[in-house]
């Protein structure tokens, strides 16, 4: 897999200074908050070694190793990290071309293009309720099984925003794949809920 990161010398000097700071086993993360919408930001923050995830792809550097989560992955292609240095002081300078850019191909799997909409224009509207949903599976009937989280958990306004709201919009985006959406935890009470 080649690095679409570039972090250039300058940076990667910082990065290494920086590091020899922190505890030991510390590396960088490198991500992308609200990837694929006009809002798009590239980040980079500390990565003790607790914080690697299963799913991130990790980027050796000279002296450090930068992750980077499942989603932010695509959008980070071609991305520069530099460190710029002028009468000003120091700086990052961060840019990330296809950070805004709709990243996932038409003919990506059905789970891949909900599982996209979900993070790019689903959760960002839960963000301001301090909620957020995740796509647990698609099944063979075409129901996308959906999981809240955050401040959505218990609120007794679910219903309605998975109804109104969150059903509506990914029928629509996904007519005639998606039949339903039902939330995973109304799937898992089924018949014998004892309150």
């Amino acid at each position: 897999m080649s690095n679409p990161i570039t972090i250039t010398e300058n940076a990667q000097k910082h990065f290494a200074n920086l590091l020899s700071q922190q505890p030991e086993g510390t590396n960088i993360r490198v991500f992308v908050v609200n990837p694929g919408t006009q809002n798009a930001e590239c980040g980079v923050s500390y990565c003790p070694p607790e914080a690697v995830e299963g799913t991130d792809t990790e980027f050796a550097f000279e002296g450090f190793s930068a992750y980077v989560d499942e989603l932010s992955l695509p959008f980070l292609e071609d991305a520069e990290i530099d460190f710029v240095t002028d009468k000003m002081g120091s700086q990052l300078t961060l840019k990330a071309p296809n950070a805004k850019m709709r990243k996932v191909a038409d003919d990506a799997p059905l789970i891949e293009r909900v599982e996209y909409v979900i993070q790019t224009q689903v959760n960002p509207q839960l963000a301001g309720h301090g909620g957020h949903v995740n796509l647990v599976e698609i099944t063979e009937e075409g129901i996308a099984i959906v999981a809240f989280g955050g401040g959505c958990n218990g609120c007794s306004m679910v219903d309605v925003t998975l109804k109104e709201g969150i059903e509506k919009q990914l029928l629509q985006e996904f007519d005639g794949e998606l039949t339903a959406v039902r939330d995973a935890t109304e799937h898992d009470r089924g018949e014998h809920s004892y309150y």
